[in-house]
């Protein structure tokens, strides 16, 4: 990639960032299957460990395709530093733990992934780290949770399932008048459609393994950032406590940011068109997709995102037995709770990725028995509509 990367727009930046050429010239990034790099002298070594001297040391944390894969998604963000992880629960898991201390409170969106609600209240508060839960949309609610040992605030924006929105430029207004930082989990929107920096946000997570991969192949996460807190403090975590993402999957990653803003445009696009489509059912009760405008935040999704990405969901008439007719009844729709593949996938979030919260907790973050979750792939629309048809 020339110098002077901020010159080159997106798409440019999704195929040409971060990558050194080694002295074979390769016009594709390399795989470096290696644990572990040899040094031209003792003195060489112990500069390198000592950090007086950059370069590869170990394979946990210093890898050249992984480094190539966190500098390509640090220029997509608009960020200063990346560092990949081995899932993007363990970039949630190596944030708060690079970053809180025993007595340190978050306030978090009550609308995150259930594993990550499960992450915060049965282990982070084993630690002495307490967390609120609130009204991602009600910013009194974020004001009104906030104490003076209140470190973090975390969202998911748009949320699953339900796509709510945060508002990200008023919660980084609120979150910086008070010392705080915060963290926006922004997997179902990618930088091809959304940049919570460019909007205040302090960290930026990922879980590689939705749309940045894009075919479903690998597991993998991120965090993005300033360098002096993600480049130092989550790397400094990630060097010792070693949740380190594979340079296979990271090489897999960066072939799916080659295709990126493609394969988003395509994903909303198609998401939009069964959104509408779905409204018209009379079997559905709701509709859940930012890019309708009878979706309550509709004004907001377009001032904050440039599409409305391709995860939606709806309730169905008849509860449980209905959502679970309709996904047994279907042929050509994945029945699995990944999403961000280019195959459709479905799921009841009730009894699957939200299943270890309480049905009170259920209640609270909307996660309804006729809730289904629909991540839209690159099939034909019309094929997607017939498929759900079978099922009403």
């Amino acid at each position: 990639m020339p110098e002077h990367e901020n010159d080159y727009n997106m798409d440019t930046l999704a195929v040409r960032a971060g990558q050194d050429r080694t002295a074979e010239g390769e016009h594709c990034e390399p795989i470096f299957t290696t644990s572990s790099y040899v040094f031209s002298s003792a003195a060489e070594a112990a500069a390198r460990f000592s950090d007086e001297q950059p370069g590869n040391i170990y394979s946990r944390f210093t890898n050249p395709t992984v480094n190539t894969f966190e500098k390509r998604l640090a220029a997509l963000e608009g960020a200063e530093s990346c560092v990949a992880t081995a899932s993007g629960m363990s970039a949630i898991l190596s944030t708060c733990l690079a970053l809180l201390e025993s007595g340190d409170h978050i306030v978090s969106s009550r609308s995150i992934f259930g594993s990550t609600t499960m992450l915060f209240t049965n282990y982070l508060a084993k630690l002495g780290i307490e967390t609120s839960f609130v009204n991602m949309t009600d910013i009194d609610e974020w004001a009104a949770a906030i104490s003076p040992r209140t470190r973090l605030m975390f969202m998911e924006t748009p949320s699953n399932p339900l796509t709510e929105l945060a508002d990200i430029r008023k919660l980084s207004d609120l979150a910086h008048q008070n010392g705080i930082l915060l963290v926006v989990d922004n997997c179902f929107c990618t930088p091809a459609l959304q940049q919570p920096i460019s909007h205040g946000a302090d960290i930026v997570i990922h879980s590689a393994t939705k749309f940045l991969d894009g075919q479903g192949r690998c597991v993998g996460g991120a965090v993005v950032g300033p360098k002096a807190i993600v480049g130092e403090k989550v790397f400094g975590f990630l060097r010792t406590a070693g949740p380190a993402m594979s340079p296979f999957n990271a090489w897999v990653f960066l072939k799916g940011l080659e295709t990126l803003s493609l394969r988003m445009k395509a994903h909303s696009s198609s998401a939009l068109a069964l959104a509408r489509w779905l409204e018209q059912q009379p079997n559905v009760k709701r509709v859940f997709y930012p890019g309708l405008e009878s979706h309550g935040q509709y004004e907001l999704a377009c001032r904050q995102q440039s599409g409305f990405g391709g995860l939606l969901s709806f309730e169905l008439k008849g509860g449980k037995a209905a959502g679970w007719k309709l996904i047994d009844a279907t042929r050509l729709i994945s029945i699995t709770a990944n999403l961000g593949d280019t195959k459709s996938t479905i799921t009841h979030p009730a009894s699957t990725t939200h299943n270890r919260l309480t049905p009170e907790q259920r209640q609270q973050a909307g996660i309804v028995d006729g809730l289904i979750r629909i991540s839209v792939g690159l099939e034909d629309i019309e094929d997607l509509k017939k498929d759900l048809s079978l099922g009403w």
